[in-house]
């Protein structure tokens, strides 16, 4: 695959698995018996929020950097996210030894912000929904060298977030289940296209669908309509993990041969759900992370007598976040 223009496969899930073992953790898929009776499913949870740097992210960003020849190494990269791309990216550099720069909204959560300047990258901060972030990026890399790390649009991001399903597919088979569903926490898509591309080959008959927060569902209206459609506004959702423009072009491609449909929830469902996992799964899971989980627990995708595999993408989330949930859930 050139690292560039194609589009992903599942050989290159596998090679980026090989690329990141050791680095990245082979995250649980969990079960709980309180959520089965719950719901009448067997519900399996992929906690990527006990992934290293908190989310999912981490392995995109660490088989993307890995790719990079040694000669462009110096220059570094750089990147634009609301976090977990920002903290996935400067660790994976940190381990590489090489620099990063990360376009990060001024509105990030500050555990965000914080960790991705602990992993030692710079962070240069825009204003969400007056400046363009991938036009500051692009700048910076025209001025510096450095490659640019796409957050969901970039072929070797993809394939390293294809390992997740591709270890969600074989932990289910290990418990003798077959996946009749599987729920994706989406915002450009790459985590969705990632675990689209391995489950073509492992579960080819699982349905797939991505669930995003209300008012920023760019990927169901898309798979609806057939062609890539934004969002009206770029931010005012709890759910900052998942709010993007529009879904991305190669992520798009994939996904859209396999889903037909996406799932919403409210900022409220999703902070609920975010309770539940903290009072009854003991996890930590931010609102964007949560939001498959909400699907479930709403009832957005009937479960009864169903195997339905889910992402917890991410647990960075700040204390008052966090209050605000239990409050409320």
């Amino acid at each position: 695959m050139d690292a560039m223009t194609a589009l992903p496969d599942f050989q290159d899930v596998v090679a980026a698995r090989a690329r990141i073992a050791g680095e990245a953790a082979v995250t649980p898929l969990l079960t709980s018996a309180y959520l089965d009776e719950l719901t009448g499913g067997r519900i399996l949870l992929k906690a990527e929020n006990l992934q290293r740097t908190g989310s999912f992210k981490f392995r995109g960003a660490f088989n993307r950097l890995s790719q990079i020849p040694d000669e462009a190494r110096a220059a570094g990269v750089v990147a634009c996210s609301s976090g977990n791309h920002a903290q996935g990216v400067a660790e994976a550099a940190r381990i590489l030894g090489m620099s990063a720069t990360i376009v990060m909204p001024e509105d990030a959560p500050e555990a965000k912000l914080a960790r991705t300047r602990r992993s030692g990258a710079t962070v240069v901060t825009y204003r969400r929904g007056i400046e363009d972030r991938e036009a500051i990026a692009q700048a910076l890399c025209a001025e510096t060298g450095a490659t640019m790390v796409h957050p969901y649009n970039d072929p070797g991001v993809i394939a390293g977030q294809g390992t997740a399903g591709a270890e969600i597919a074989e932990q289910a088979a290990a418990l003798g289940l077959s996946l009749d569903a599987m729920l994706t926490c989406a915002g450009g898509g790459g985590l969705t296209a990632g675990i689209a591309l391995a489950l073509e080959t492992l579960a080819p008959d699982c349905e797939l669908l991505p669930v995003e927060p209300d008012g920023f569902d760019d990927y169901g209206r898309s798979l609806v309509a057939g062609a890539r459609v934004a969002n009206p506004r770029e931010g005012g959702s709890v759910c900052d993990a998942i709010l993007t423009p529009t879904p991305g072009e190669r992520s798009f491609a994939i996904v859209s041969r396999r889903a037909t449909r996406g799932l919403v929830v409210s900022d409220d469902e999703a902070l609920a759900a975010v309770a539940f996992a903290f009072r009854e799964l003991k996890l930590v899971v931010e609102p964007g992370g949560a939001v498959c989980l909400a699907a479930v627990l709403t009832g957005k995708l009937p479960v009864k007598g169903r195997t339905v595999a889910l992402t917890l993408s991410g647990g960075n989330i700040d204390a008052e976040v966090l209050s605000r949930a239990l409050s409320l859930g």
